[in-house]
C-alpha cells in the first residue's frame, strides 16, 4: 500500500489509496470561490491591510471587491458540500494577490484570485498556509479531493510601459518590434545573438539581456519587489509587448487585460513554474489542477510542465492527479478544443463544447440531435471516446454567467416555473452523460445572475451588495440577502439524488456511451445508452429538450427487455426487441436500468 501524503491525517493510508484510484469521470466536481462562499473569520477580511477599501479592497457592497469569504468558512461547510454528492472541490486560486487594480473609478479587488503577486502563500484575505494545509487535509478525511486552480500565463498588473498611455497599450508585433534592435527595426542594436524565441534553450536565453525592444517596461518604485519569488520582479522575464487582442500571435505574447504576461518561452519561467507548482503538490498532497488560460500560453511550455506536474504527483503516491486546462470557447464544436490535448499534451480540458452545445439545446431551440454532433467529436481528443470520459462537463461559470442566467436571456419573458424545469434538466443531462460533471457553487440554490463576470459571483452568505440582493431565484422565495444553504432546494435535492445515482452505477461515470434515438428537426427527445464497464449491462437515457410532453419510441440494444427506472419517469419494460416507449413531461428525464435480458 502506498503511504499517504504528508497532508492526509495519520492513520488514513487506506482513504487515501481510495481516493488516489479513483479516475477523473468517478468525481462530481464542486467549484467555489472561497470569497463568495462563507465567511469563517472575519478578522481576515482585510487580509491585514491597513487603510481603505482601495488598499485592502474589502467592500461587500460592491461586487468587484473582497468580501470576506475564507478556507475557515470553506471549511466549515464542507458537510453542506458533500451531502450534494459532491467527492472533489476545485476553487478559484487562492494566492497572494494584488489587492486592489484598475485606473482612477475603474479599481476592483483580487478576490478572484487571478491577480497573484505571491505564487508561494495563500492570500490573507483567505487565511494562512497552515489554514489551507487544514483544509486539505479535512477534505481528503472525507474523501474529497482538492483542485487548485492555478496560473502560469500572467502575474498581477506591476510592469508599466513608459511609451504605454501614449499608445494606448497597443500590441506590438514581432515583426514590427523585434528582439535584436530597440523601438523597430531601424532602432539601436540589442540582445546581440539571440535566435528568437523560436529557440528555447538556456543557451539562446542567455543572450536575451535587454527587455526594451517594444516597450520600455517600468517598474513603481513601491513594487519592485512586490512579486514572489524573486525572480519574477525582473521584467526579462515578461513579454511586454502590449495587450493582446486575443488573435494571432498577440494571444500569447499580448498581456491578458493588462496583466503582466510571462515569458513563458524563457527557460527560467518554465523552470520556475515547474518549481513553483511542485511545491504546492509536495507541501499538500493535492489531487489536480484547473490551469487558467491556457490556450494563451506556447504549446512547448505545456509538453514539459504537463510531465513533470504528474511525474511529482506520482512520486508522491498520488494517483489519477487531474489537470485539466481552461481553453475558452463559445462553440460546440470539440476540434478547437482537441489540439490541446493533441498539440499542447494536456490530458483534459474543461469542455466548452458541452457547454455550448447545451445552451443551444435547452437555450436556443437547437434540435436536441446537436448535443449528438458534439458527442461525435469525441474522437478528437488524444485518447478518443476513453479520454473524453474524463473531461470536465459544466453548464455556466463564473466567466461565462449561470446556465440559469443564459437560458433566461435566451428566452425573455421565461417563467420561473419553465426556468427551474430547464435548469433541472440541464442538471440531469450534467450527471449522466459523459463527463466529469462540474456543479458552479450557487446554481444548487436556483441563483440566476444578471450576467457574466462580476454579475455572476453572488455571496452564499448574506450578501451586502443590492445588485445582487434583487435577483430573483428559482425554487425558493429566499434572496442573496439571507444565506443559501438549503439542504431542501429542489435543485439541491436533485443533485443529491442524480449523484448518489451516479455514484451507485459505475456505467454513469466510467460507461461507454452511445446514442440512440433523437430529433434533429426541433428540440425534443435525444436518447442514449451507457454500459457498465465490467458486465456490459444497458443503462438507458433519455431526456425531453422541449416544452410539450413528448410520447415516442426509442431504439434501445435488442436483448433488453425488462427496465428498473432509477431516475424520472421511464417505461418498466421495451415494446418489442430493440424499442422502447418513452413519454415524458415538458423537459423531462428517464434513466433506466435494463435488469432482464435475453440471452
Amino acid at each position: 500500500m502506498n503511504e499517504p501524503p504528508a497532508d492526509v491525517p495519520a492513520g488514513n493510508a487506506a482513504l487515501s489509496d481510495a481516493i488516489s484510484e479513483r479516475l477523473p469521470e468517478d468525481e462530481v466536481v464542486y467549484f467555489v470561490l472561497p470569497d463568495r462562499f462563507e465567511n469563517g473569520d472575519p478578522t481576515n477580511d482585510r487580509g491585514g491591510i491597513e487603510g481603505d477599501r482601495l488598499t485592502h479592497g474589502f467592500d461587500p457592497a460592491h461586487k468587484g471587491f473582497y468580501h470576506g469569504g475564507d478556507l475557515k468558512g470553506l471549511t466549515a461547510k464542507l458537510d453542506y458540500i458533500q451531502d450534494m454528492g459532491v467527492t472533489a472541490i476545485w476553487f478559484a486560486p487562492i494566492f497572494e494577490n494584488k489587492p486592489v487594480q484598475g485606473g482612477a473609478g475603474q479599481e476592483s479587488a483580487g478576490y478572484h484570485g487571478y491577480w497573484v503577486t505571491n505564487f508561494t502563500s495563500i492570500d490573507p484575505h483567505f487565511g494562512t498556509n497552515e489554514e489551507f494545509k487544514a483544509f486539505v487535509d479535512a477534505a481528503h478525511g472525507r474523501g474529497m479531493k482538492v483542485y487548485m486552480d492555478i496560473i502560469t500565463n500572467h502575474t498581477a498588473d506591476v510592469i508599466d510601459y513608459a511609451e504605454g498611455e501614449a499608445t494606448g497599450y497597443a500590441y506590438r508585433s514581432l515583426a514590427d518590434y523585434p528582439y535584436s534592435t530597440r523601438g523597430g527595426p531601424d532602432g539601436e542594436a540589442i540582445n546581440p545573438g539571440f535566435l528568437g524565441d523560436e529557440v528555447q534553450t538556456e543557451e539562446n536565453f542567455a543572450k536575451l539581456v535587454d527587455p526594451n525592444f517594444a516597450y520600455t517596461p517600468t517598474i513603481p518604485e513601491a513594487e519592485r519587489n512586490a512579486k514572489v519569488p524573486a525572480w519574477l520582479n525582473d521584467p526579462i522575464y515578461y513579454h511586454n509587448r502590449g495587450s493582446s487582442t486575443f488573435s494571432g500571435e498577440s494571444s500569447t505574447h499580448g498581456d491578458f487585460a493588462g496583466l503582466d504576461d510571462l515569458y513563458t518561452e524563457h527557460p527560467r519561467v518554465l523552470d520556475g513554474m515547474i518549481e513553483i507548482y511542485q511545491s504546492w503538490i509536495t507541501r499538500f498532497g493535492i489531487d489536480g489542477f484547473r490551469i487558467d488560460t491556457a490556450k494563451h500560453v506556447n504549446p512547448e511550455f505545456w509538453q514539459s510542465f504537463v510531465p513533470a506536474m504528474r511525474e511529482t504527483a506520482e512520486a508522491e503516491g498520488i494517483a489519477n492527479f487531474h489537470i485539466f486546462g481552461e481553453v475558452y470557447s463559445d462553440n460546440r464544436d470539440s476540434g478547437f478544443l482537441a489540439r490541446f490535448t493533441r498539440r499542447d499534451g494536456f490530458p483534459a480540458v474543461l469542455d466548452f463544447a458541452f457547454a455550448a452545445a447545451m445552451r443551444d439545446v435547452l437555450g436556443r431551440g437547437a434540435p436536441a440531435g446537436a448535443l449528438n454532433e458534439m458527442f461525435d467529436g469525441d474522437v478528437n481528443y488524444e485518447g478518443g471516446e476513453e479520454a473524453a470520459r474524463g473531461m470536465p462537463t459544466f453548464l455556466g461559470n463564473h466567466d461565462m454567467g449561470r446556465f440559469s442566467t443564459l437560458i433566461k436571456a435566451d428566452n425573455p419573458g421565461i417563467s420561473q416555473g419553465e426556468l427551474l424545469a430547464r435548469v433541472r434538466l440541464g442538471h440531469a443531462m450534467l450527471m449522466t452523460l459523459r463527463g466529469s460533471p462540474v456543479i458552479y457553487y450557487g446554481d444548487e440554490q436556483g441563483f440566476v445572475g444578471d450576467g457574466n463576470d462580476q454579475a455572476a459571483r453572488e455571496d452564499m452568505f448574506p450578501s451586502l451588495t443590492d445588485s445582487y440582493n434583487d435577483n430573483q431565484l428559482i425554487g425558493t422565495n429566499a434572496t442573496t440577502a439571507q444565506e443559501n444553504f438549503d439542504t431542501a432546494h429542489p435543485l439541491y435535492a436533485a443533485i443529491k439524488q442524480l449523484a448518489a445515482m451516479r455514484a451507485a452505477h459505475p456505467a454513469l461515470r466510467r460507461g461507454r456511451q452511445i446514442e440512440r434515438s433523437y430529433d434533429d428537426q426541433k428540440p425534443g427527445l435525444i436518447a442514449f445508452s451507457r454500459f457498465d464497464p465490467d458486465d456490459g449491462t444497458e443503462y438507458f437515457l433519455a431526456f425531453n429538450t422541449s416544452s410539450e410532453p413528448i410520447t415516442e419510441f426509442s431504439t434501445i440494444g435488442y436483448s433488453a427487455r425488462t427496465l428498473e427506472t432509477l431516475y424520472g419517469s421511464c417505461a418498466n419494460s421495451v415494446a418489442s426487441p430493440g424499442s422502447v416507449a418513452v413519454n415524458l413531461e415538458p423537459f423531462g428525464s428517464c434513466v433506466a436500468k435494463v435488469v432482464e435480458a435475453a440471452e
